[in-house]
């Protein structure tokens, strides 16, 4: 099989952008026209090839090796959890929606939907998840009829083209164009990204704020996506044992690449102490002030985090700070503590981290725990979601109603459940609006129904007029006319 990444096209270096990105577009463009009138049938054929292409087990484990070992990033076991879970989860959502013809038809409104496709999709796509994130994309793209063209980061371009060559040879089974999924040409440039985006007619930007931003500042319709910097909030009436097993879980699955991952707990009062405990259990160690200091002087140099820390194992951090320790060769997390106040760039435990360290704060009660929470999102985070184990039902409304954030996830293993789990109802998704908190245009998971363009015919029905007496009868006889 040819690889993808390679071809006719030279590097970004020795061409001008526009002339590396308009023959893609045209193909893609040619490709998405032949498959725009295809059926129901035919998509969902076209969809689960693609879904193959990355479950089959041997591709799959050859995707996670090859991910970890040029990206440097994650585990192998983790990453091949991930790319069939969210697969299989992202397909079976697919299974049986209609994303071709008409959707619904409603006699009371008159109004009849109809599916259309967007046409050209650009996605960018980060180094932390090069096989799944652009797997998850162009299968909703290919649901939708549309055609996607993949722009990888540098440390994931490999593996995006292994994935590219195991879609087209799947699609070659299924009669589809190869060129309904295409992908940059390495080495990866800035400049021809930009340019993807701005000939694209809809843009898909996971990872970095400065992807996100480049994509709402292309001109280009775009889905983005805010930063993570998830909290959970514990409180004494959590099963400890359960609660410290979810967020070990959360926090170690892929050495913390997600950006779902817990950054920091806030632990009510008389929760401290066993939960602590509990999470010792799961291998958590404590650092000490002095360790502390250590770590932070090694992971953020100049205030920013090293890119050596980043999704790597608890005894690789605690060696790259030379914390010796002998807990520290065992440990499958660090915890650190910070006081209440310890929030903002010049504390930067309170931000997200992509490693498996926790940080905790403990207060008073629920109210300052809310208040902690709004906190750390002022500075980081606002939109993603919160975590919560042990609250009441009162309590978990007020974390709807009053926190800056577009979940609540309630008792689950928080990186698995934000983007879609088989035990609660959210859209599989490895892409998380925040809404207007996080500066993003939708508040919901990615989904294929954000790949469509639905038109509408709306019929003439029975009139509904409304009188004033109808609308302002209450009004006026509290205030007058």
């Amino acid at each position: 099989m040819s690889d993808p990444a390679a071809g006719a096209l030279p590097a970004a270096a020795d061409r001008d952008v526009a002339a590396i990105v308009s023959p893609l577009i045209a193909r893609a463009r040619a490709a998405q026209e032949s498959f725009a009138d295809a059926d129901q049938e035919t998509v969902d054929r076209v969809v689960t090839a693609a879904g193959w292409a990355i479950v089959e087990p041997g591709r799959n484990r050859q995707l996670a090796e090859q991910a970890v070992r040029e990206t440097g990033l994650g585990n192998v076991a983790d990453k091949l959890r991930k790319n069939r879970r969210k697969t299989l989860g992202l397909l079976r959502d697919l299974h049986g929606a209609r994303s071709v013809g008409v959707l619904s038809d409603d006699p009371r409104t008159g109004i009849c939907e109809i599916a259309r496709p967007v046409g050209v999709v650009a996605a960018i796509t980060p180094s932390t998840n090069p096989a799944a994130t652009p797997a998850n994309n162009l299968i909703n793209a290919l649901k939708g009829r549309n055609a996607i063209i993949l722009a990888p980061s540098p440390k994931g371009a490999g593996t995006c083209a292994s994935l590219l060559g195991y879609v087209w040879h799947e699609l070659d089974k299924v009669g589809a164009p190869r060129d309904l999924v295409q992908m940059l040409p390495p080495p990866a440039s800035k400049a021809v990204a930009a340019e993807l985006m701005r000939q694209a007619d809809l843009v898909v930007a996971t990872g970095s704020p400065a992807n996100v931003r480049a994509a709402y500042a292309s001109g280009t319709p775009a889905l983005g996506v805010g930063a993570g910097n998830v909290a959970a909030i514990v409180t004494p009436a959590a099963d400890f044992a359960a609660t410290a097993a979810r967020i070990a879980e959360s926090k170690t699955f892929d050495h913390a690449t997600s950006c779902s991952s817990e950054n920091s707990l806030v632990i009510v009062d008389e929760a401290w102490h066993p939960l602590l405990d509990a999470l010792r259990r799961q291998g958590g160690v404590l650092a000490s002030v002095a360790e502390q200091t250590q770590l932070q002087r090694a992971m953020f140099p100049d205030g920013k985090l090293a890119p050596a820390f980043v999704a790597q194992a608890a005894a690789r951090l605690a060696t790259l700070a030379r914390l010796t320790a002998p807990d520290y060769a065992s440990a499958r997390f660090i915890m650190v503590e910070e006081d209440a106040t310890a929030i903002g760039p010049q504390h930067p435990f309170s931000g997200e981290k992509l490693s498996p360290v926790l940080t905790l704060y403990r207060v008073a009660d629920f109210d300052a725990a809310i208040a902690q929470v709004r906190a750390i999102y002022d500075y980081q985070g606002k939109g993603h979601s919160v975590g919560v184990h042990g609250a009441s039902d009162a309590e978990i409304l007020r974390l709807g109603f009053e926190l800056p954030v577009c979940r609540v996830i309630v008792e689950q293993t928080h990186c698995v459940a934000v983007g879609g789990a088989f035990d609660n109802g959210l859209p599989f998704s490895l892409s998380m609006g925040c809404g207007s908190w996080g500066g993003n245009s939708f508040s919901d998971n990615l989904n294929y129904r954000h790949f469509l363009n639905i038109t509408r015919i709306v019929r003439p029905i029975a009139p509904r007029e409304a009188s004033e007496d109808a609308l302002f009868a209450d009004y006026w006889q509290r205030y007058g006319r």
